[in-house]
């Protein structure tokens, strides 16, 4: 009897264990969430003003021109997970003053001269905030996270000295990658955040001909090929 109470008595303790550790699992889950509720944020509004730039080929043609404008919108899942849409514009130029392949009619003396140089893209953000819980104050406010982004890049070449010259136009998938830092303004309303991000673009130009020197000595270029980089200063409303 005595062996069959403590057998007994073990499996009850048994039962109770899970039980509890169950109880303590769902008691967590409300706590995070009420945190949450209490000092997350649930959306954010951004507008931004910054800069893009190039490498390669097409990063050695472009003159940029300050500053780029961004308009996004963040949905925050949690404290940890955002995610984003928005929209982003730059203008860009070139000068190509020698006669080139697509440009110039064999025999021709005159190359295309200014091409002025639009960029629409739109694109899809995912964000993870980094946890500071056990780094200093200042790193814990500044909101560090990493960010994936898909784009799509729409490119649009107008050759102001060519008139007769239809403007090249065309899309590219690309995808963006990088870091940020938010600044409180307003502790939960208002940041101000700067966004540093390397995107890779699949341009409808980007293996392009056109741009080649059509005599030997003389200057273009072989491709346009190149990556972009960007910087961005965000002021962010959230809710």
């Amino acid at each position: 009897m005595i062996e069959a109470n403590v057998f007994d008595d073990d499996l009850d303790v048994g039962g109770d264990i899970f039980s509890d550790f169950n109880e303590d699992l769902e008691t967590a889950k409300v706590t995070e969430f009420e945190r949450y509720y209490r000092y997350g944020r649930f959306f954010s509004f951004n507008l931004g003003l910054g800069v893009t730039m190039f490498d390669g080929n097409r990063g050695y043609a472009y003159e940029n021109q300050l500053p780029s404008y961004s308009l996004s919108f963040t949905f925050f899942q949690n404290f940890r997970v955002a995610y984003g849409l928005g929209v982003a514009f730059s203008k860009h130029h070139m000068f190509l003053p020698d006669p080139t392949r697509g440009h110039t009619p064999a025999g021709g003396s005159n190359g295309p001269g200014f091409v002025d140089v639009s960029m629409l893209r739109t694109f899809f953000s995912s964000r993870y905030y980094l946890d500071t819980a056990d780094l200093g104050t200042a790193i814990t406010y500044s909101n560090p996270y990493v960010i994936g982004r898909i784009e799509y890049w729409y490119l649009t070449n107008k050759f102001i000295d060519q008139s007769a010259t239809p403007d090249d136009s065309g899309g590219g998938l690309g995808f963006g990658l990088g870091f940020g830092l938010e600044f409180p303004i307003k502790l939960k309303e208002s940041f101000l955040g700067v966004e540093f991000l390397f995107h890779t673009v699949n341009f409808h130009d980007k293996f392009t001909n056109a741009y080649q020197a059509r005599n030997d000595g003389e200057f273009g270029y072989e491709d346009m090929s190149g990556n972009a980089w960007s910087t961005t200063i965000n002021y962010i409303i959230s809710w």
